[in-house]
């Protein structure tokens, strides 16, 4: 018998590929970073960019959702122009943001300021608690509000009677439903723009104060000088961020007018823009009209956002 010997030969090893060049290796770490962000963006343009430009589209039409869409140029603006409903909310709206923007701020500095130098047992329980109003529905804010203002049963009225005031129909004036407004919105936001505040004082170091108070500084001299200044960069943020939501205003005014929503009383003493677009484009079925009162709406807001913005930043120039 004769014994067969098979040689083993090992298997060819596979080749390796070329490590990748330091140029390249850069170039997919740069397109990664982006693809990390992508998501945000084509969110952003699908459902931000998109609708904020087809707002102006429409504008210049006269546009039937269920219908013929004719290309009418700039007559809605100057329709809206003309309008007096236009104006009417317009004033309204800058008198809302007015009231309840300006208290807002500065309640939430004062604020701020105690918390940051009060000495309090359970000091974390207040501070997050100023988030309560933050938290709790609108409607649920507006249904305890407009007891409390209520012309009949409303315990403003009620304290007013004390001394001799008549009662007084809050959500069937102007000034008076403005007024309920503002105060749900400066309850509401107040708490939230403290804690922005307070944040950024707790970055501030104590011996700033103290050394400020060993040089005889008062309380006054020490929030002026110390506080204000500190806070300047969040002051500008409120500000601006207070500005677009105040202009906006939409629930409130909503759910306070419980007869006639849409036009916030029978008079429109307290229809604000937003509301009025609405009535406009989903009430009246008018989206041509409602697009330019949006586009009007949007200017406006730039507008004061900005020259509250310069206004900030000029004040920070001239300290």
């Amino acid at each position: 018998m004769t014994a067969v010997t098979a040689t083993l030969t090992p298997a060819p090893s596979a080749a390796l590929p070329p490590p990748a060049s330091p140029k390249g290796r850069r170039l997919g770490e740069r397109l990664s970073a982006y693809a990390y962000i992508a998501p945000f963006f084509v969110l952003f343009a699908v459902f931000g960019l998109f609708p904020f430009a087809f707002t102006f589209y429409v504008a210049l039409f006269d546009w039937n959702p269920i219908g013929d869409q004719v290309f009418i140029g700039a007559d809605n603006f100057t329709r809206m122009f003309a309008d007096p409903r236009f104006w009417n909310a317009a004033g309204n709206t800058v008198s809302i943001w007015f009231l309840s923007t300006v208290p807002q701020l500065l309640l939430a500095l004062v604020l701020a300021h105690v918390l940051n130098h009060a000495r309090l047992r359970f000091a974390l329980f207040f501070r997050m608690s100023m988030l309560i109003p933050y938290v709790t529905s609108v409607a649920a804010t507006a249904i305890v509000f407009a007891q409390l203002f209520d012309r009949d049963y409303g315990l403003l009225n009620w304290l007013l009677g004390l001394v001799g005031v008549e009662p007084v129909d809050f959500v069937q004036s102007t000034w008076g439903s403005h007024l309920l407004i503002a105060t749900m919105v400066v309850w509401r936001w107040f708490g939230y723009t403290t804690l922005l505040y307070l944040a950024s004082l707790q970055s501030v170091p104590r011996a700033v104060f103290e050394a400020a108070a060993i040089d005889g500084a008062g309380p006054w001299q020490r929030f002026r000088h110390i506080t204000v200044p500190s806070l300047r960069p969040v002051i500008i943020f409120t500000v601006v961020t207070s500005t677009i939501g105040g202009l906006q205003i939409f629930t409130e005014p909503l759910l306070i007018a419980s007869g006639a929503p849409l036009t916030c009383g029978a008079v429109r003493q307290c229809q604000t823009l937003t509301l009025f677009l609405y009535e406009q484009g989903f009430g009246q079925f008018e989206f041509g009209y409602g697009s330019a009162i949006g586009v009007a709406l949007f200017a406006m807001v730039v507008v004061i956002a900005a020259v509250n913005y310069l206004l900030s930043t000029r004040i920070k120039a001239d300290r």
